[in-house]
């Protein structure tokens, strides 16, 4: 593992009988980073973070967390001590009041961080005589970060932590783990199908399809490595394969080439032109092209 790095997976693979989960997970998060983990519903996140957490063991290659081997329980043991997690099921004790989880799993933690926690019940506007079961949605999904938080964790994991929150809940959710990072200096590891959210607050992507990363990288370098490029000609766009290189996908319509460039954007243009192109501009794309480039196949 990389010395900046906090979480790393490499050729991670899981089968459940016939069914692939994983298929050579690749996957390396850097300390401090807002990490997004973006696919579609089965593409591999939960179970991804299941093995993570020790919850699941690989069929094979390897997970770690802190330079630990996620597979074996005495690591698995200490990642947990430094590791906050919060699953799309919000697992909670229903018959406890606010007040009293957080007094019940503030005693395991010697570093909890009880003005932190107190702060949060105020911002979240947590009511702490009612009950855990009484809570809305999205009241159990802020009570449960702040489970997280509080315990001094070094790293935040969520599977699908804003699911079934309507938009106001969710933006709270977001901009708390945010804030977060920004004055504790955590790592976040959280997994969406929801782009918007990703481009919102990760600083680092990882696109996964079928069980394998498609595309990992700086949400910024990848916006920038990408360019779609439109092509006018004067009659109908000719029907063209590109020697120029990066030419990922090409769409034509009516007099309108419109190409998906990872590289070479100029060489393409240049072809273009040759071809009788009559205007040619080059545009950034958005993370949502991307992801329907690779996981769709069609932006």
């Amino acid at each position: 593992m990389a010395e900046s790095s906090i979480i790393e997976t490499v050729g991670l693979k899981k089968q459940y009988k016939n069914v692939t989960a994983l298929d050579g997970l690749g996957l390396t998060v850097p300390a401090g980073s807002i990490y997004g983990l973006l696919g579609r519903n089965g593409a591999g996140k939960t179970t991804a973070i299941k093995i993570l957490m020790g919850m699941v063991r690989p069929t094979a290659g390897r997970a770690s967390i802190f330079g630990l081997a996620a597979s074996q329980s005495e690591s698995s043991v200490a990642i947990r001590k430094r590791t906050g997690f919060v699953s799309d099921e919000r697992d909670l004790y229903d018959f406890m009041t606010v007040a009293q989880l957080i007094a019940f799993t503030a005693s395991f933690f010697p570093h909890w961080r009880a003005d932190m926690a107190k702060r949060y019940v105020r911002s979240f506007d947590l009511p702490e005589s009612r009950t855990v079961k009484a809570l809305s949605r999205g009241a159990r999904t802020k009570l449960a970060l702040l489970l997280a938080f509080c315990r001094g964790a070094e790293l935040l994991i969520l599977d699908e932590a804003t699911t079934g929150l309507d938009p106001v809940a969710a933006e709270e959710v977001l901009q708390a783990l945010v804030g977060h990072v920004a004055s504790e200096g955590a790592t976040v590891f959280f997994s969406s199908h929801q782009i918007g959210e990703i481009e919102q607050i990760a600083d680092r992507v990882a696109i996964i399809d079928r069980g394998r990363t498609a595309l990992e990288g700086a949400l910024d370098d990848l916006r920038e490595s990408y360019r779609r490029i439109e092509l006018v000609f004067d009659g109908d766009a000719p029907a063209v394969q590109f020697r120029s290189p990066g030419a990922a996908r090409v769409e034509r319509k009516g007099r309108m080439l419109t190409v998906l460039a990872s590289t070479g954007g100029e060489q393409i243009i240049e072809e273009a032109r040759s071809l009788g192109a009559v205007s040619a501009e080059a545009w950034p794309v958005t993370l949502k092209e991307l992801f329907l480039e690779i996981v769709l196949g069609k932006g």
